[in-house]
C-alpha cells in the first residue's frame, strides 16, 4: 500500500489538499449562508442562524462518529500483514447501519419538534422565525448531511480522497451560487438558503456514491458478526471527533444564552459571525486531522513508528501556519468579517473590534488541539482524546462561560475559549509527546493492539 511505502511528506500533502478542500467547502456551506442572510435581513438574520448553528453540529459529528470511529479501525486492519479485508468491511457495514440509526433519531427531533429545538438553542421571537424558515427545506435532506460525513471519512481511507473533495466541492459551489439565487433573485430571504444547502448535500451525496462502481473501491458492505461490539467500538473511537462538533454547539447554545443574558442582541449577532470563522478554523484543523489519520492509521496497524513521528512533524507545522493566519486576521481585520455576514449597523461595528479581538486569541491553540484529537484516534488511544474533547468543549469552557462574566464583567466572557485552549493545550503536549515517545515499541513489535 502505498500509506506504507510512499513518500511521507507526498503522501500527507496530497491528502492534505483533498482534506482542506472538504473541509473548506463544509464551512462555506454555513458561512455562505449566514452572510446571505445576514445580507438580506440585518443582524437579526446573522443572530438566527446562529441559533440554528447547533443544529448542524449535531447532525456533522453523528456522521463524523461513524465515519471517523470506523474507518480509524478499518485502517488499522488494513496496514496489518493479512489486511483482515473482511473484518475491516464488517466495520464499514457497522458504521453504515449506525448511521441509518442515528439518522432516523435526529429526523424524527427536527421534523416534529424543530420549534422547541431551537429556542432551547436560544431563539427568541425575532429570530425565531427565520430559523425555523431556514430549517424547512433543511429537514428533507437531514439523512444527506449525516451520511456525506460518514462517507467521506471511508472514501479517504479508501484510498479515494480526490472524490470525496470533488463531491463536497461540487455541493458546496451549488450552494453558493444557488444562495443568489434563491436568497435575492427568487426573494426568499432565509427559506432559500436553506433551500440551496439541502440540493447541494444531495448533489455531494450522489458524486460519494459513485465511488461503489469504481474498480479501485475495497469497501463492501457484509454480514457482520458481533453487531452491537462493532458499534461500541466505533462509537468509542470515534467518540472524541464527535464531540468535537458536538460541543461547537452545545458552547454556541451556553455562549447565546450568557449573551442574551448579559449582553444584547448586538453582541449575539457579532458572535454569529464569530460561530463562522471559529468553524473556518475548526475546518482547517479537521484538513489536518482528516490527512494524517489514514497514513497514521494504516502504519500504525503496521508497527510503522518511524513514519508517524516523520508525518507528525510536518501536521504540527501545518496546524502552526493555520493558527498564526487565523489569529492574525482576527485581530487585524475583525469589521471585514463583520461585514462580510450582514449589513451591520453602527452600534455592531463599534463593539465587534474588541469582541473579536478577545475571542480570536483562542484560535492560536486552537488548531492544536483539534488535531492532537485525530491523533490519539489513529493510535487508539481513545481516553487522551476524550479527555481533549470533554475539557475543551463542556467541562473547562463551560465553567469559565458562566463564572467568569458573573465574577469579572459581561465582556470578560469573550476569555472563555482562549482561557480553554490554553489550559488544555498543557495537556495536549505532554500526553502526545508521551505517546509518540512509545510508537518505538510499537515499531519493534511489528504489530500495533486494536485496543
Amino acid at each position: 500500500m502505498d500509506f506504507l511505502t510512499g513518500g511521507i511528506k507526498n503522501l500527507y500533502f496530497k491528502y492534505l489538499a483533498a482534506a482542506f478542500g472538504s473541509a473548506l467547502i463544509t464551512a462555506i456551506y454555513s458561512i455562505v449562508d449566514i452572510a446571505m442572510v445576514g445580507q438580506y435581513h440585518g443582524p437579526e438574520g446573522s443572530a438566527a442562524l446562529a441559533v440554528v448553528a447547533p443544529v448542524w453540529n449535531i447532525i456533522y459529528s453523528l456522521g463524523l462518529l461513524m465515519g471517523i470511529g470506523g474507518s480509524v479501525i478499518f485502517s488499522t486492519l488494513r496496514g496489518r500483514a493479512d489486511g483482515h479485508e473482511k473484518e475491516s468491511n464488517e466495520y464499514f457495514t457497522a458504521s453504515v447501519i449506525g448511521s441509518v440509526f442515528l439518522v432516523a433519531i435526529i429526523w424524527t427531533v427536527i421534523i416534529f419538534f424543530d420549534r422547541e429545538l431551537l429556542l432551547f438553542f436560544g431563539a427568541q421571537d425575532n429570530t425565531l422565525g427565520l430559523a425555523r424558515e431556514y430549517v424547512k427545506p433543511i429537514k428533507f435532506a437531514i439523512p444527506f448531511f449525516l451520511f456525506n460525513q460518514m462517507l467521506a471519512a471511508y472514501l479517504r481511507n479508501d484510498n479515494n480522497p480526490v472524490l470525496a473533495t470533488a463531491a463536497v466541492l461540487s455541493g458546496g459551489i451549488f450552494n453558493i451560487f444557488g444562495d443568489y439565487f434563491f436568497v435575492f433573485a427568487c426573494d426568499m430571504g432565509a427559506y432559500g438558503a436553506g433551500l440551496a444547502t439541502a440540493v447541494g448535500s444531495v448533489i455531494s451525496f450522489l458524486i460519494m456514491v459513485s465511488h461503489f462502481f469504481q474498480k479501485k473501491c475495497t469497501l463492501r458492505l457484509v454480514r457482520p458478526s458481533c453487531l452491537f461490539q462493532k458499534l461500541k467500538d466505533i462509537t468509542i473511537t470515534g467518540f472524541s471527533t464527535f464531540f468535537i462538533d458536538v460541543a461547537m454547539g452545545i458552547l454556541t447554545i451556553l455562549f447565546n444564552r450568557q449573551i442574551v443574558r448579559y449582553l444584547d442582541t448586538n453582541a449575539l449577532a457579532v458572535y454569529g459571525v464569530i460561530v463562522q470563522i471559529s468553524t473556518f478554523v475548526q475546518c482547517c484543523a479537521y484538513s489536518v486531522g482528516q490527512a494524517s489519520q489514514p497514513i497514521i492509521s494504516v502504519n500504525f496497524g503496521a508497527g510503522n513508528g518511524m513514519r508517524i513521528r516523520k508525518l507528525l512533524n510536518y501536521a504540527l507545522g501545518t496546524a502552526a501556519f493555520f493558527s498564526i493566519v487565523w489569529t492574525g486576521l482576527s485581530l487585524a481585520i475583525p469589521n471585514l468579517f463583520i461585514r462580510i455576514f450582514m449589513a451591520p449597523t453602527a452600534e455592531v461595528l463599534q463593539i465587534a473590534p474588541g469582541i473579536f479581538r478577545r475571542y480570536g486569541t483562542a484560535f492560536l491553540l486552537l488548531p492544536l488541539n483539534i488535531y492532537s484529537t485525530y491523533y490519539f484516534q489513529a493510535l487508539l488511544k481513545p481516553k487522551a482524546a476524550f479527555i481533549v474533547s470533554v475539557a475543551r468543549g463542556l467541562v473547562i469552557s463551560g465553567i469559565l462561560i458562566y463564572l467568569l462574566p458573573a465574577a469579572a464583567g459581561p465582556d470578560s466572557i469573550w476569555f472563555s475559549m482562549p482561557l480553554t485552549e490554553v489550559a488544555v493545550a498543557v495537556y495536549v503536549v505532554y500526553q502526545m509527546r508521551t505517546y509518540t515517545q512509545k510508537l518505538s515499541a510499537e515499531e519493534i513489535s511489528g504489530k500495533a493492539p486494536l485496543s
